[in-house]
């Protein structure tokens, strides 16, 4: 498939809401690989496919990842939400013959982030928080961010995510803790903290 067919597959696979943030997710994406110097058609490709599951029913999304050879952990079982991302992840690889590890990965980590993030799975998930149709308190903030300082717009993305989590009473996954280290230890790196 190309870029152009991926785009038409998504339409057909999801409500016009849906669609619409995925397609702003991708221009998000484009503009910080741009930004970043990192592969923009990989960028586009993975923003405009990073919620190919999220409208699909909860069983499907589970026979998909069981499918796939992934057996959920205590916190992906308890939290649906993030299933669609696994799934997708999947399903990207075993029904649209994507074999780009890069591009599997940052649709599959676009929901927790994970520790040591290739630059394209930086972009996905900050693509995700920034896509134009979003309007959270503070996400000019974000966007300011993401075009400063990827590390710090993720940062700025775990805290918001994580105090969240923790005021619902939800289950935070590791992944999610492991990131949120990491992007520290980066920035500390970088003389930002």
């Amino acid at each position: 498939m190309n870029k152009s067919e991926y785009r038409s597959f998504i339409k057909n696979r999801m409500g016009e809401r849906r669609y619409i943030h995925s397609v702003n997710v991708s221009k998000s994406a484009i503009e910080l690989a741009k930004r970043y110097d990192a592969d923009v058609e990989k960028a586009e490709i993975a923003g405009i496919l990073h919620d190919c599951c999220k409208e699909i029913p909860k069983d499907e999304m589970l026979q998909i990842i069981k499918s796939g050879g992934i057996i959920l952990d205590a916190a992906e079982k308890s939290s649906s939400k993030l299933w669609h991302a696994i799934a997708g992840s999947v399903y990207v690889r075993d029904n649209l013959g994507i074999l780009d590890e890069d591009i599997i990965n940052s649709i599959r980590f676009h929901t927790t982030g994970r520790a040591n993030m290739s630059l394209l799975e930086k972009i996905i998930f900050t693509a995700d928080f920034i896509s134009a149709e979003r309007d959270y308190n503070d996400v000019d903030v974000m966007r300011e961010k993401a075009f400063n300082d990827l590390d710090d717009a993720m940062l700025y993305g775990l805290q918001f995510t994580i105090s969240d989590l923790t005021n619902r009473k939800l289950p935070i996954h590791n992944n999610a803790i492991h990131c949120y280290n990491d992007i520290l230890c980066n920035l500390e790196k970088k003389g930002l903290l």
